[in-house]
């Protein structure tokens, strides 16, 4: 019989964990707001549909590091959007960011891997199974959540062996803040991780889905350092497709594109190729995929903004909303009313708000918060997003969203926010 003690400890993700039990709450027929799992509600462009569905008889291995002309519209399509010069050769196509982010850290023997609060949940389970050094820094509420030079120097003073690599991982607009970086603020980090020689994987998802449409990648500021991943999820309604990239810069050595294509030969092989050839589509700069973004973004804007000041109104403390799928609110207001009904952790709050509210939310521990921090992620995407979409493209770009569209659109945003103010009062 195999013994327990020789098993690797890892637990199953806490997004993917809510997932299933908000589906199996709803099959049972209970009407519950799933605010929990960040997942896209809009479908893919047609277009891009279209061309998986022409594709679907592809059945043949490929590249390990994709399809070439895949690589070469990548590589095009963020170097407009995100003012880049990344070559082809230094893109890498995989069935997610997320097992490439697990396969660039495994590519390390020894390395101290940072990580803000909060954070993605799955960054440091991944450093810990690739079993590097984790060093956690943390944030606040006053802060906006931002990583700071100050906060950097600090982790960078804590390092026990400078000799080793120094990892940051770094992801906005942020899971589960909703928040991203100013100008400003981006180039005196990356004054900071070119004084400490910080590797930044820059996790960028959300980028195309800041709110304003005025993403600015790390990579401008810090090209020799920065190592951009993306992908089709978020900004194309793709999660379940996975295809996942990352931007190398010229200046990392070759070893470590050699050993991260490896890696992959290894484990995942190359990500599906029918979904491959439709990214081909889906990396095109057009107008039709611009349309698309432009209304994506209103969408999500006001039914975050509905959220924020609704929540806001009853005393949550919260920064207003920028970009992706997520508030980032902080309960310490209600600390003594809580303590009262016996709520002393993040979990045991948002167990009690699923339990009297139908309202599924994350705690904050799931992301690097303490328990004892009052904090959830909320993600505001329980709604149909073909139905929206279609209505604001019918609306038009020029005339603005107002409250009837979204009660008509995103009813369970409205019924959800206040079930939950409610519960607050």
């Amino acid at each position: 019989m195999l013994a327990t003690k020789y098993i690797r400890e890892s637990q199953e993700s806490e997004t993917l964990l809510i997932h299933e039990v908000s589906r199996l709450k709803a099959n049972s027929g209970e009407k519950i707001f799933r605010f929990g799992f960040g997942q896209s509600p809009f479908l893919p462009p047609k277009q891009v549909s279209d061309a998986l569905s022409s594709a679907s008889l592809h059945k043949e291995y490929v590249s390990v590091q994709g399809l070439e002309e895949l690589r070469e519209a990548v590589a095009t399509f963020h170097n407009h959007y995100d003012g880049l010069s990344v070559k082809s050769d230094n893109v890498l196509v995989a069935p997610g960011s997320k097992i490439l982010i697990y396969a660039m850290l495994t590519a390390f023997d020894q390395a101290d891997v940072m990580f803000v609060t909060p954070s993605w949940v799955s960054y440091e389970p991944q450093a810990k199974i690739a079993k590097l050094n984790r060093i956690r820094i943390r944030t606040s509420f006053e802060s906006r959540w931002r990583l700071t030079p100050e906060l950097l120097e600090e982790a960078c003073a804590q390092r026990v062996n400078k000799d080793q690599p120094a990892i940051l991982i770094l992801n906005y607009p942020g899971n589960p803040d909703g928040l991203t970086y100013t100008e400003s603020e981006l180039k005196a980090l990356a004054d900071t991780f070119r004084k400490h020689n910080v590797l930044v994987i820059s996790d960028e998802i959300y980028g195309l889905l800041n709110h304003d449409g005025n993403h600015t990648s790390l990579a401008t500021y810090y090209p020799e350092g920065t190592i951009v991943t993306s992908g089709l999820s978020k900004w194309c309604g793709a999660g379940g497709w996975r295809l996942g990239i990352a931007l190398l810069p010229e200046t990392l050595p070759t070893a470590f594109k050699q050993s991260v294509i490896g890696i992959a030969s290894e484990t995942y092989s190359c990500a599906p190729v029918p979904v491959q050839y439709a990214g081909i589509q889906a990396y095109q700069i057009s107008d039709e995929i611009e349309a698309y973004l432009k209304h994506k973004r209103r969408v999500l804007s006001i039914a975050a903004n509905y959220m924020y000041e609704s929540l806001s109104a009853v005393n949550v403390k919260l920064h207003k909303p920028e970009g992706g799928f997520y508030l980032n609110p902080d309960f310490s207001n209600f600390r003594d009313r809580f303590k009262d009904k016996g709520i002393n952790t993040n979990e045991a709050m948002c167990e009690a708000i699923l339990n009297e509210t139908s309202v599924v939310i994350l705690p904050g521990s799931a992301f690097g918060y303490l328990p004892e921090d009052l904090t959830a992620r909320i993600a505001y995407v329980d709604f149909n997003g073909a139905e929206a979409m279609a209505a604001s493209k019918e609306i038009g770009l020029e005339k603005e969203l107002d409250q009837a569209f979204l009660e008509t659109y995103c009813p369970k945003i409205v019924e959800g926010t206040t079930r939950l103010a409610d519960w607050l009062r």
